[in-house]
Order: C-alpha cells, then sequence, then structure tokens
C-alpha cells in the first residue's frame, strides 16, 4: 500500500513536465505559460504538510491515507479531463495538497507498525519506488504522450491507486498516536504560508531569475513568516509542528543530513539529463536510460545496509556514502563532449551505490529515539526538511550553471559550466559526509539491536495490546 502510494505520488510529481509542450498545443499556448501547472503542485503539497499530523493523531494514519489517495486520484481524474488551463491548475492544486497529506500519513503508518529492526527491512521495499519512481517518469511519461495523449499522465494514476485504495481499505489495521489538543490554526497560516512562499520563490528562482521582484519577494516573505512560525511554535503548547522534536540531537543531526546532502543527490539526478542533452546534444531516450542505471546502484546497495545497519551503525555507512557521493561527482566533472553513454552510465551506477548508503539509515535513525506518540509529528517533519532539500537541489544547479556560463551564451551553458556544477555538488556532499561522520548514533545501534535479539516480541506485544 505505502510503496503504491509513494510511487504514485513521485511519479506524478515528475512526469507532467514531459506533457507541457503537448498540453501547450492542445490549449493552443506557449510552454512557458504552462509555469503555473508545474508549481503549483510543489507549492500545495508544502503548504498541506504541516497540517498531516495533527489529522493523523486526530482521525487515524489509515483514515486520512486513504481520504488523500481518494482526493489525489479524483484530482488525477479531473486534471485529465481539464478543460482549459485554469481548471489544469485548479485540479494540480488539489493534486498538491492531497499529496502533502499522503507522505506523512504513509510514513507514520509504517513507522508505528514496525519497530527499529523491522523498519531497516521495510525500508528495502520503499526504497524502490523513490528510487525507480523519478527513473521511470520521464520514459513513461513520453511512452503515453507519443501513443495517447497528455492527458494519460494523469489518468495513469488511477490504474494503480484505485487497487491499493481498495486493498487498503480491507487490510489497513488502524494506528493512532495520543488525541491531539485543540487544532493550532495560528500555527497552520503561518507555516503553510511560510513554507509554500519559500517553495514558490525556490522553484521559480532559476526560471525567472533571483533578482526578479516576484521571487525576491516570495524569499523575504517566506523567510520573514518562518521566523515567525518558529517562534510562535515553541511557544504554543500542543503547536500544530512539534519543533521542540530537534531538541533531540540524533533527530536533528539526520534531519540536517537529509536537508543538505539532499542537494548534491537529487542536484545530480536533475543536473545529469541537462548535461546529456543540452551539453552532448543527446536524445531524450538516451538520457533517460543513461540516467537510470542510478536505481540499480540504490537497490542494490540498500540489501547490504539493511544487514550491516545494527553491526556498524548509520554513523559510518552515511558518512562513507556521501563520501562516495562526493568522489563519484568528481567523476562526473571530468565528463565531457566526448564522454561515452557507457561511462556515463558507470558513473551513474556507482553514484547509485553511494545515494543507497545514506536514504534510508537516516530516516530510520532519525526516529530511533522518538517516542511512538510522537511519531506522526516526526514523520511530518521529516517530510518537510526532504520536500525543502528536494525543492534547493534543482535551484542550486541551475544557478551553478548560471555563473559559470557567459552572458552571451546564457541560453547555451559550455561543458565547463556543468563540469563547475558537479564540483560544486562534490564540495557539498564532501563537507556532508564530514558532518555525518559525528552523528551520535548509538542509541540508534542500540534500538537496532535490541529489536533483533527480541525477535519481534516487542512488535507482538504491541498489537496485543492494540488488539485490546
Amino acid at each position: 500500500m505505502c510503496v503504491c502510494v509513494t510511487f504514485i505520488a513521485i511519479v506524478d510529481g515528475a512526469i507532467t513536465t514531459v506533457a507541457l509542450p503537448s498540453i501547450a498545443r492542445s490549449f493552443q499556448l506557449t510552454t512557458a505559460a504552462l509555469d503555473g501547472v508545474v508549481v503549483v503542485y510543489p507549492v500545495c503539497l508544502a503548504m498541506a504538510i504541516p497540517a498531516s499530523a495533527w489529522l493523523v493523531e486526530r482521525f487515524g494514519a489509515k483514515r486520512v491515507l486513504l481520504t488523500a489517495l481518494g482526493a489525489f486520484l479524483g484530482s488525477s481524474l479531473l486534471c485529465g479531463a481539464a478543460a482549459d488551463l485554469a481548471q489544469l491548475v485548479a485540479f494540480r492544486a488539489v493534486q498538491g495538497l492531497s499529496a502533502g497529506l499522503l507522505f506523512p500519513a504513509a510514513s507514520s503508518l509504517l513507522y508505528s507498525t514496525f519497530n527499529s529492526w523491522e523498519q531497516v527491512r521495510i525500508s528495502r521495499y520503499m526504497i524502490v519506488p523513490q528510487q525507480m519512481a523519478p527513473a521511470v517518469a520521464p520514459i513513461l511519461g513520453g511512452l503515453l504522450v507519443d501513443h495517447l495523449s497528455w492527458r494519460w499522465v494523469f489518468y495513469v494514476n488511477l490504474p494503480l491507486g484505485v487497487p491499493a485504495m481498495v486493498f487498503g481499505a480491507v487490510f489497513l489495521a488502524e494506528h493512532r498516536g495520543h488525541r491531539p489538543g485543540r487544532f493550532d490554526l495560528p500555527g497552520l497560516l503561518l507555516s503553510a504560508a511560510a513554507l509554500g512562499s519559500v517553495m514558490f520563490g525556490v522553484c521559480e528562482g532559476p526560471n525567472r531569475g533571483w533578482s526578479s521582484p516576484a521571487v525576491v519577494t516570495a524569499l523575504v516573505l517566506g523567510a520573514f513568516l518562518l521566523a515567525a512560525a518558529v517562534l510562535f511554535e515553541l511557544r504554543t503548547a500542543e503547536p500544530l509542528l512539534r519543533l521542540r522534536l530537534f531538541a533531540d540531537r540524533l533527530f536533528r543531526d539526520t534531519n540536517l543530513i537529509n536537508l543538505v546532502g539532499l542537494v548534491p543527490i537529487l542536484g545530480a539526478m536533475y543536473l545529469g539529463p541537462l548535461f546529456l542533452q543540452q551539453g552532448q546534444g543527446r536524445s531524450a531516450l538516451e538520457s533517460g536510460t543513461s540516467t537510470f542505471p542510478e536505481a540499480f546502484g540504490v537497490l542494490l546497495t540498500v540489501q547490504i545496509v539493511g544487514v550491516l545497519y545494527s553491526r556498524v551503525g548509520p554513523r559510518i555507512i552515511i558518512g562513507s556514502g556521501l563520501a562516495m557521493v562526493s568522489g563519484v561527482l568528481l567523476l562526473f566533472a571530468t565528463c565531457d563532449q566526448d564522454t561515452g553513454l557507457w561511462t556515463f552510465r558507470t558513473y551513474m551506477f556507482l553514484l547509485g551505490i553511494g545515494m543507497g548508503g545514506v536514504f534510508m539509515p537516516t530516516t530510520v535513525a532519525s526516529l530511533a529515539t522518538v517516542s511512538r506518540k510522537d511519531l506522526a509529528q516526526a514523520s511530518t517533519l521529516n517530510t518537510v526538511v526532504r520536500q525543502t532539500g528536494g525543492a534547493f537541489a534543482p535551484a542550486a544547479v541551475t544557478t551553478a550553471l548560471v555563473l559559470s556560463t557567459p552572458t552571451a551564451a546564457a541560453a547555451d551553458p559550455p561543458i565547463t559550466a556543468y563540469q563547475h556544477a558537479y564540483l560544486a555538488l562534490a564540495a557539498l556532499a564532501a563537507a556532508t559526509s564530514l558532518f555525518a561522520f559525528t552523528l551520535p548514533d548509538g542509541p540508534a545501534r542500540a534500538a537496532a539491536r535490541r529489536t533483533t535479539a527480541s525477535g519481534g516480541t516487542a512488535r507482538q506485544g504491541r498489537r496485543h495490546e492494540e488488539a485490546h
């Protein structure tokens, strides 16, 4: 259930870009006029996330997950049937709001069901949609647009989502934390406005220019609202976002690694297709098949990480993974006009091996010292951090390309610009790796060892309590 939900939501966020030229022709518009179709999704997603933890605690993870999935599928159907641009943007907004509830609800349900050792095992499966979806989306989108129509990039959610929803309604067990207090409406308004403004500024900065009035206004306003939201939430007895969880060093440090470490990792995934298609003049199909090996590298590493996690701990695994990411990015920085596709594919596979040592252990370790009643809140904060880091990645890459490109060639960055961008990402990954080696992972190792030795006794006891 959670694998399908994650796969659908990630694919939907990436696949729409492929259909933009076809949508523009259908509505007799320019592709530039469709910017809102792409930007409204992450903006609304970010705005919905703060409310997810309260909703999960109030109504239960199962109910929130199924309701959000139903709204997501319904808005997908409406997006595919949209008669004009205004309708499409409005229905994409609903999709984004629904996705903002899907991710935290799915995470909360998973991590409240399984103990630390089981979470490591489950993460081997959860990594599949997280890695396969971004790689599959461009290829799937191209096939749907070429052989059916752009409307099928939205309709395709239904064949996967409807069976998942039926399965969840029949087989999922309900899990709730403690009953929440009064709904924190001021906290929602402040945090949603702050995250939405920051996300808009970060997403639009590379397109409109970082000095454009709209981008500057969004970023300044977002920073002001974010500071106000933090101050308000820290002084509220029952906050919508339980920021006091960041007082736990392990939770705080793993989230900081996620925030900063995602920039070079996802930045490399964003930069690869640009280098192949714009720098080398390759086709979209060549680009898609050349970035795809990264997923196989991740899937291979995560199986090994699952075995080593309780033995060596997340600190060494995460630090080593980021160090390898940095080293592979240095290899990418040597690529030029004559670099062959198989060389590039080999580097992508190696990049995936390094990435596999980062995603799963940071997520599992971040929740190792969080009490069960705070899991919904912790999952929400994790999602906020990951979405923010994911938004910064393309912005950082585009900025690095612009700074390395002569003004006269702004529309066509030279090969050296891509090399400099890879070097910048490598430096950021190296710095994050050094920080990761300071991670206080003793509690995470202890939790994994306890649950491994118990053979699942804790989980069985918890389920017995919940049954009564």
